[in-house]
């Protein structure tokens, strides 16, 4: 009270001009809230162009219920956004329909069994890898059908591959097999190969670093890394069209990734340049005609 009181005998005095308006202190930031200052400044550049982003969200390795999904999912309710769930079929527990019953949630499919089936000394692939073509896809029509059977309507046939890798024969059978899209990570490639009918979104920018552990890859990059991956679509260095993807993991956030994301999404969720879409508003408008696909390109 006494502080209050002293500012507002300051203003008095600034009323009476004897003496400058003082500053308030500044708030100090909760511990692992980051600065997102030139994320806002960025995205302010858009609005002064009279331009908008599409962005979507997009979480990878949903399985069961758990503490952590139950949180992500709140989040967005929280926010009234738009996430999409990449879901393994193979650990589809009892428990996920549930957890994931809410109808704005649409459900993807993130490969069969998150499997590496990766050659000696290769890179971890699911989706290709030391296997015939024939194998990987029945396996993921297997996939796919229980997904299905799990959440009927929600659940749109694209496939969001572990670790972000899918060779391109895997690519090129997938509208055979009932497919409308994938989903990898990083910018698209618009002179890319894409087959006719399958729609490619991706992610850009992912919460973890992975090199050492799954971990918060920091406020401060993560701030730098969608300021720049932004302006390189306002400048048209980068597909100016390409929707802008949020990628996360909810079984690897700690707490301050968790702090981070809510810090980001209010800002996201608040800001005019800002064009929220679903997954199913994104594959349905580019399958009609999209840019090609990069076949193996993983998260960073």
């Amino acid at each position: 009270m006494a502080a209050r009181r002293r500012f507002a005998e300051a203003v008095l005095e600034v009323a009476a001009g004897r003496q400058p308006l003082p500053r308030r202190a500044e708030t100090a930031k909760p511990q692992g809230m980051a600065d997102l200052d030139d994320l806002s400044r960025e995205l302010d550049r858009w609005t002064q162009a009279g331009r908008r982003i599409d962005v979507w969200w997009r979480d990878d390795d949903a399985t069961r219920s758990s503490p952590a999904l139950e949180r992500l999912v709140r989040a967005a309710a929280e926010y009234d956004l738009p996430l999409a769930a990449a879901v393994v079929p193979e650990g589809l527990g009892a428990s996920l329909p549930t957890a994931l019953a809410d109808p704005s949630l649409t459900i993807l499919q993130h490969g069969f069994a998150h499997r590496n089936h990766a050659a000696p000394g290769g890179r971890a692939v699911e989706c290709g890898g030391d296997r015939p073509v024939e194998t990987v896809l029945a396996e993921l029509s297997d996939g796919r059908s229980r997904l299905a059977d799990a959440f009927g309507d929600r659940f749109l046939p694209v496939m969001v591959p572990p670790w972000n890798r899918i060779t391109a024969e895997i690519v090129s059978a997938l509208p055979g097999e009932g497919y409308r899209g994938v989903s990898v990570f990083g910018p698209r490639d618009p002179a890319a190969p894409r087959p006719d009918g399958l729609a490619e979104i991706n992610a850009h920018l992912d919460l973890l670093t992975w090199k050492g552990g799954a971990r918060f890859a920091g406020g401060e990059k993560l701030v730098k890394l969608a300021s720049e991956r932004l302006a390189d679509r306002r400048l048209a260095r980068t597909d100016p069209d390409e929707p802008f993807g949020i990628l996360t993991h909810h079984l690897d956030h700690d707490a301050e990734t968790w702090t981070f994301l809510r810090a980001m999404l209010g800002l996201l969720a608040r800001h005019p340049a800002v064009r929220w879409r679903s997954a199913g508003e994104l594959f349905g408008a580019a399958a009609k005609g999209g840019a090609g696909l990069a076949t193996d390109r993983p998260s960073a």
